[in-house]
């Protein structure tokens, strides 16, 4: 059984969703900690209802991005976990960080990558006009956004929608995707091969 832990900054709703898959068994796995930058962050309050450890690591606490980086990265070598999961971490992870976990740690972005990396992915695809949106879930590399692709969801854009409502559309797919795609990784389904991701029907 995997060990898997969580880096979120915010809600925590796809936390939640990770969760609720571990509980009923989809994912063979156990969550075994949080670790957030926000002291507030109401993902804190998601991982108490469920039994899960929390380590908060207040980003506004250090005198140096460096000296942050150093601790988080301490943090996550403690868990000794098998699956690192962004979950709305709202800060890039250093280079250092992301090499030395690569290809054991993956993220949730809002848009159908490469299309719209960064922040207010959702602003961004309402402003381009695209007819298309979703959300991708990708391994995570040394770039923003930018690793190999496991699993992408795509929703209709329509004339009406704005950013919220964007947003909400493919939060949807989000509560879907990332809980899948930790399941295939904790049942040995995928494969990296360069810039593509093998699914493997059955474990390896």
């Amino acid at each position: 059984m995997k060990r898997i832990a969580v880096l979120a900054s915010g809600n925590g709703s796809n936390f939640q969703a990770i969760i609720e898959r571990v509980r009923d068994g989809a994912i063979p796995g156990r969550i075994i900690r949080l670790i957030t930058d926000n002291p507030g962050a109401y993902a804190i309050e998601r991982a108490g209802r469920a039994g899960i450890e929390v380590r908060v690591i207040d980003f506004r606490s250090f005198d140096s991005r460096s000296d942050y980086d150093r601790v988080l990265e301490q943090a996550m070598d403690e868990t000794r976990a098998d699956l690192f999961v962004l979950a709305g971490y709202m800060r890039l992870l250093n280079d250092k960080t992301a090499a030395k976990f690569a290809g054991k740690m993956i993220n949730i972005h809002p848009s159908l990558l490469p299309s719209f990396a960064g922040l207010h992915a959702q602003r961004q695809a309402i402003e381009y006009g695209v007819k298309v949106a979703g959300c991708t879930v990708h391994f995570v590399d040394e770039e923003m956004d930018s690793g190999p692709i496991i699993i992408q969801r795509v929703v209709d854009v329509a004339e009406t929608d704005d950013e919220d409502s964007l947003a909400q559309k493919i939060m949807i797919h989000e509560h879907q995707a990332l809980p899948y795609a930790v399941q295939l990784f904790c049942e040995d389904r995928l494969r990296i091969n360069g810039r593509q991701v093998q699914i493997l029907k059955d474990a390896e």
